[in-house]
């Protein structure tokens, strides 16, 4: 194309006001708010006048257009958060949303949700109550902790823990230790942002008491202990337990601090599972501050648990920074009707998605595995090789650090496209389907599958098989 025909066709091209008064006639264009269609119109001329200029042949009728300007339109009035099946085995998925919430939160949210609520409200007098009250007592309950609180994650516990009980004084800490969580946020960099001095002791394989009790001084301002949740060193290693440190700490009036990160309220030694101090075991051990998680082991909502001695846990409640990490009305209802079902750990576990998924018998997971093979085999028998295969899934979420939990998935190899090319679609599906890829093969895990899900996944196995 000359320079003077892409001149003309540019100039050619219709106005936006034209396009829009065109648009507000037609029904596909009905409950899309104007300045979406405006922007759309605008946005689909701007990629025809590239089009254009770049040489690629493309309509230009007002038809043409309005089609574009309806698929931009459409795009972005579509949620970005959407449901997605979590096909990959990795039960606290943390770029799918980490825990899945029970029935009793879901419930409850909607309730306090859809209502005004005595959120700040002591009913009983008629004046201004405080939020934690939903849930601090529960907690102390079910950790044997003097007082609680929660805020927006655990990040936000151990900045707002970290600056209350230690800003400007040197924290101990094991070189061990000082690990990185989701999303490269490091606990050196917690700490700095709260203010305390780092003080590192020990190596990265072996911390020792004398290694803390060397490092004390007149800046020594707090012991931290940070759980080893999300990896794990093998070999010639060696740590401190924590009630030695906390003996250590009474000796030198320094009070200690444990981050559990993915915290637990069972011991998942009895079904099966590597032994994970639990939150209460940390309490009986006497360190001051405990914080942990509510989205990973837990099992609820997003949310950082602060449990630990009144006094401290009071002077945690009146720093300014609470309010900047406070948790909405929604949270502490997800978190107060989670909790309470650890009242009765045997319903905890059948209620709770996330620990019904980690403790789930290898039995159940193989009738899982037989209906979905089944399910599929029915739908893409000719379209695919199909086959069962005893593999392993993930915790995920930073907990259990390379522990395998033996599962039965559900293998594919396409006959009309790369396995590559079938993840792609899946994971372009509505609702978007997420599995995984090992040894060239489409895997589908039945563990964080939920029920009536297989014949969503079979359905659009069946769909996508058939494009080339």
């Amino acid at each position: 194309m000359t320079h003077s025909d892409k001149h003309e066709s540019l100039k050619n091209l219709p106005g936006v006001d034209h396009l829009l008064t065109l648009a507000k006639k037609e029904d596909r264009f009905l409950d899309i708010p104007r300045s979406v269609i405006l922007d759309s119109i605008r946005s689909a001329l701007d990629s025809i006048r590239k089009d254009i200029l770049a040489d690629i042949e493309t309509g230009t009728s007002d038809e043409t257009i309005l089609l574009k300007a309806q698929i931009l339109a459409k795009e972005k009035i579509s949620p970005r958060l959407v449901n997605v099946i979590n096909a990959t085995g990795v039960v606290l998925h943390t770029n799918l949303g980490r825990a899945l919430l029970c029935e009793d939160a879901l419930n409850n949210i909607k309730k306090v949700a859809q209502s005004y609520s005595n959120l700040e409200l002591k009913i009983e007098t008629g004046k201004r109550g405080i939020r934690y009250e939903a849930v601090d007592e529960l907690i102390c309950e079910l950790t044997g902790a003097q007082s609680a609180i929660v805020v927006n994650n655990n990040a936000g516990a151990v900045l707002l823990a970290l600056n209350t009980m230690a800003q400007d004084t040197q924290v101990v800490v094991s070189r061990g230790e000082l690990v990185e969580i989701g999303g490269s946020f490091r606990v050196p960099d917690v700490m700095i942002k709260s203010g305390c001095i780092l003080k590192e002791v020990g190596t990265t394989n072996r911390t020792h008491l004398r290694d803390y009790e060397n490092a004390v001084s007149d800046k020594t301002g707090l012991f931290l202990k940070v759980h080893a949740s999300n990896y794990k060193i093998e070999g010639f290693t060696a740590s401190v337990a924590l009630k030695d440190l906390v003996a250590l700490g009474k000796d030198k009036s320094i009070p200690v601090m444990e981050d559990l990160g993915s915290g637990t309220l069972i011991d998942f030694s009895k079904y099966g599972l590597p032994f994970e101090p639990t939150v209460s075991d940390s309490v009986r051990s006497g360190a001051d501050v405990v914080t942990f998680s509510g989205d990973k082991l837990l099992g609820g909502p997003q949310a950082g648990i602060i449990v630990g001695q009144k006094k401290t846990i009071d002077q945690i409640k009146s720093n300014p920074l609470t309010r900047a990490l406070r948790i909405d009305k929604m949270t502490l209802a997800a978190l107060e009707s989670t909790l309470k079902l650890y009242r009765d750990e045997k319903k905890a576990i059948q209620k709770i998605p996330t620990l019904r998924m980690l403790t789930v018998p290898f039995k159940d997971i193989c009738k899982k595995a037989d209906l979905l093979f089944k399910t599929i085999k029915k739908d893409i028998g000719s379209l695919a090789d199909i086959d069962i295969a005893d593999m392993n899934s993930r915790p995920g979420g930073g907990s259990f650090p390379e522990l395998n939990l033996a599962t039965r998935c559900i293998t594919i190899q396409p006959k009309n496209m790369s396995v590559s090319k079938l993840e792609i679609n899946m994971r372009g599906s509505t609702p978007a389907i997420i599995g995984r890829i090992e040894d060239n093969k489409y895997i589908l895990d039945p563990r964080t599958i939920q029920k009536g899900q297989e014949i969503i996944i079979s359905a659009t196995l069946a769909k996508v098989l058939v494009k080339k």
